[in-house]
């Protein structure tokens, strides 16, 4: 079912190399937490996360610093990590409110290295792509060539990562060919020829104005044909790079390097295909809202940068795929009953499952327990299909719970029942703390276990 009315929709995308440091206490105004307005979508992309080897290693055993600040800030306002990609310094998040987690299918993450100056790996690009309602969107995550002397280099490199970043299914291969392309991180782009006198005193006044036409990345622009293809908000913020930590000042170390934006968020919007009949297959449109940095952050010698966007669309569909309900009573003293439906034909597996959350739940492999789906489902079949959870995987402290069905083809939840109550177990109540803890927690404790060893 396409829906005619356009749906607005609010993107909340951060882009901050964070210099190897580790997170601050608040990032309440970094997400915007006491704004009127929530956002449906959060897009995080950082640089330089701390990734020494040892620290690596941990990350890959148990979520980064970084990661858990993020999904346990987002995570008690409703909002769920769906996918998120790491190479080395480079960490890319994707969150989405929950009701929206059902029409967020084709979820794949890519990764290229760049670096020819012998950084192999610590530059380079990472990106997530998506159906979102039935539109498809990239988000891509850069970390280019420093340098003031680099600018074509940079502008290789993105090149090269365009190039070289594939996805399935064949229709939409390459992140050009993607509806809604954002291109964010700190792409290193310095501002040229004017003095270090002349741009401070333009910084001091705020005449950003001043120095947009020397500012590298709007230089290439002028060159490059792809390049015009990205919109960018106009830079009316002091430049990000360089700070001394902890403070408002730019760099007061020996080599007194010139600011410069060097962190970016660009969008393009796929460029419409003659002839004009094409219209309806890009029902979407999309208005930045605010661009500025966050110049209360010292802990890295860059600011954050921060882009509000609005994004319209019409949604091709509105069902989810399932419809999954917990029936009956759910306690830990009797085995509980799960009932699916297929809502419309989708690719279903035996490797299908239902996972039992918390409300409030960070990601999806946050699960209490879960249960297959049945292996003799037919993809087509509306029939209502029975399966069981035993009563020994339930929590015996209860709480407020949902089910959510993941499709292992489409690698994505494609149905979450409304949320109902677990009663706390009777039987158990003696042993309610020891049980609970041992039982919920058997992921943590796993991690724990790794991160011990490590």
């Amino acid at each position: 079912t396409t829906t005619t009315n356009p749906c607005s929709l609010l993107l909340h995308v951060v882009t901050w190399n964070v210099a190897t440091a580790d997170p601050p206490d608040d990032i309440s105004s970094l997400l915007h937490l006491n704004s009127p307005k929530s956002p449906d979508l959060y897009v995080i992309g950082l640089q330089e996360v701390y990734a020494a080897p040892h620290r690596f290693i941990m990350d890959l055993a148990v979520e980064d610093s970084w990661s858990l600040l993020f999904m346990s800030r987002l995570a008690p306002r409703g909002y769920l990590k769906v996918s998120s990609i790491r190479m080395q310094g480079l960490l890319l998040l994707f969150f989405s409110r929950l009701a929206h987690v059902p029409f967020i299918r084709d979820v794949q993450a890519a990764y290229t290295r760049t670096g020819f100056f012998g950084y192999w790996g610590n530059k380079g690009g990472v990106s997530i792509r998506l159906s979102f309602y039935g539109h498809m969107l990239c988000f891509l995550n850069c970390h280019l060539a420093a340098h003031m002397e680099y600018a074509s280099q940079r502008v290789d490199e993105f090149e090269y990562i365009l190039d070289t970043q594939t996805f399935y299914p064949k229709k939409m291969p390459q992140i050009l060919d993607h509806q809604l392309v954002f291109w964010f991180g700190d792409l290193n782009f310095r501002i040229q020829d004017h003095d270090m006198h002349f741009v401070r005193n333009c910084i001091t006044s705020q005449k950003f104005n001043l120095l947009w036409s020397k500012d590298q990345l709007t230089m290439v622009k002028t060159k490059e044909a792809l390049l015009q293809e990205f919109q960018e908000g106009p830079l009316d913020f002091p430049p990000t790079f360089k700070f001394d930590r902890f403070s408002d000042n730019y760099d007061s170390s020996g080599k007194k390097r010139k600011p410069a934006w060097t962190d970016r968020i660009l969008w393009r919007v796929k460029p419409k295909e003659p002839p004009s009949k094409e219209e309806d297959e890009f029902p979407l449109k999309l208005t930045q809202d605010s661009y500025t940095s966050n110049m209360e952050y010292g802990i890295s010698d860059h600011k954050p940068v921060i882009g509000i966007f609005t994004l319209e669309l019409k949604k091709m569909y509105e069902t989810p795929l399932v419809r999954v309900c917990a029936e009956g009573e759910w306690s830990a003293d009797f085995d509980a009953m799960v009932i699916y439906s297929p809502l419309q034909p989708f690719p279903s597996s035996a490797w299908d499952w239902i996972g039992l959350y918390r409300v409030g739940f960070r990601s999806i492999s946050d699960y209490i327990t879960y249960t297959w789906v049945k292996d003799d489902e037919v993809s087509f079949n509306n029939e209502l299909t029975q399966v069981y959870v035993s009563k020994d995987e339930i929590p015996v402290l209860g709480g407020e719970c949902v089910l959510c069905y993941y499709s292992s083809v489409l690698q994505c939840i494609v149905g979450i029942s409304s949320p109902f109550k677990v009663s706390a177990s009777a039987q158990h109540s003696r042993h309610t703390h020891t049980h609970t803890h041992t039982h919920t927690n058997t992921h943590t404790s796993l991690h724990l276990e790794i991160y011990l060893s490590l």
